[in-house]
């Protein structure tokens, strides 16, 4: 049996990997690391919690010495490691906390599990998932044509040039990792990823946040012009992409993870428009009058795109949605979970387990 430490793992990419993990690999125990911050919420994994290899931890992990209590309780052998702040507005308005999480709590992981391995590899793999933010912005070559919209794409070998505190924080960890690849030998492979979407996402995020607001009739904030550029990644292709990596991705290696799917933002809007109407019977295009402009976020960056042909051609990997048939799963999802999308904007998740949690 191998043990696996998932962080992040009641947040919204980790919450599908879990899943993934916990029913594919019944041999594994799966072991899922959470501080349960507002963007963490066990309801995402009700289906799961309580399968025989699941156990739940809360804990925060820059908490050094209770990661390190955690690598022998449960003997781990490897991490997934997805505990992140990671939303560029909010790393604007409090960009320590971003640097606390991201670098200090990445750090606290690698050293912990450096210490508990003790230089016995074999078998061991710390697997930490970043962004494509680290890269910093793309050129929009193309801005009136269809996509790809220029000609440049992020490589993993590209310079890292990131514009924000969130991916300067992002680009920071990702350096700590490959550093303790390389001073002390250890097992790890980084993997950078395109804007995820899908099921169980927090409603800050540009999908969820549009369909719930277009469901309750208010307005639609998109920044500038809507003209900014985004590769977009269903989330299960994401957590399929991860399984595949954490088996079979090469130590010390580096892979991109994208959509193949480049969309302005105002497109995105549209399409999400169209869906939700349609679903909720609207007639089309009733929705559109709640598209607000509003002034552009601070150091925006406009163009992302990743190719993730490396990925591909070494591991056999590609999505398996068309961006259409991942929207209308997505809309889909969020209309009949409208309960779990009101327990989120009200904070009623997020009181409920802070109070079941507060004495572990």
């Amino acid at each position: 049996m191998k043990n696996i430490l998932i962080t992040g793992g009641a947040g919204f990419i980790g919450s599908h990997v879990v899943r993934l993990f916990v029913n594919k690999y019944p041999e594994y125990r799966i072991i899922n690391l959470d501080a349960l911050t507002y963007a963490g919420n066990l309801a995402n994994l009700k289906d799961i919690e309580d399968k025989p290899n699941y156990t739940f931890i809360k804990a925060d992990i820059c908490d050094f010495e209770k990661m390190c209590a955690l690598m022998q309780e449960y003997d781990i052998d490897g991490v997934l490691h997805l505990a992140a702040e990671s939303h560029v507005d909010r790393s604007i308005k409090d960009p320590f906390t971003f640097a606390r999480t991201n670098v200090m709590g990445t750090l606290s992981l690698l050293q912990a599990a450096r210490q508990y391995w003790n230089g016995n590899w074999d078998g061991k793999r710390f697997y930490h998932i970043s962004t494509d933010e680290v890269y910093g912005a793309l050129e929009l070559d193309n801005p009136e044509g269809d996509a790809p919209y220029g000609s440049e794409f992020f490589l993993e070998t590209t310079k890292y040039n990131p514009h924000s505190p969130y991916s300067a924080s992002k680009a920071s960890s990702d350096h700590f990792v490959r550093a303790y690849h390389d001073t002390y030998g250890m097992p790890t492979v980084v993997t950078n990823c395109s804007n995820n979407y899908g099921p169980y996402q927090f409603p800050e995020k540009l999908i969820p946040l549009f369909i719930n607001n277009i469901r309750q009739g208010k307005p639609l904030p998109v920044y500038g012009k809507g003209e900014n550029v985004r590769d977009w990644l269903y989330v299960v292709d994401h957590a399929r992409a991860i399984d595949i990596i954490f088996h079979q991705g090469k130590i010390g290696d580096t892979y991109n993870i994208g959509g193949f799917n480049e969309w302005k933002n105002i497109d995105i809007v549209k399409v999400v428009i169209r869906t939700v109407d349609r679903l909720l019977g609207n007639p089309e295009g009733t929705s559109e009058k709640l598209i607000t402009y509003v002034t552009d976020r601070a150091g925006h960056d406009l163009r992302y795109a990743i190719d993730s042909t490396k990925l591909k051609n070494e591991l056999g990997w590609e999505p398996s949605l068309q961006f259409e048939e991942g929207i209308e799963l997505t809309v889909r999802w969020y209309l009949e979970n409208q309960e779990w999308m009101d327990n989120i904007t009200s904070g009623e998740y997020e009181k409920y387990y802070q109070e079941m949690y507060k004495d572990r």
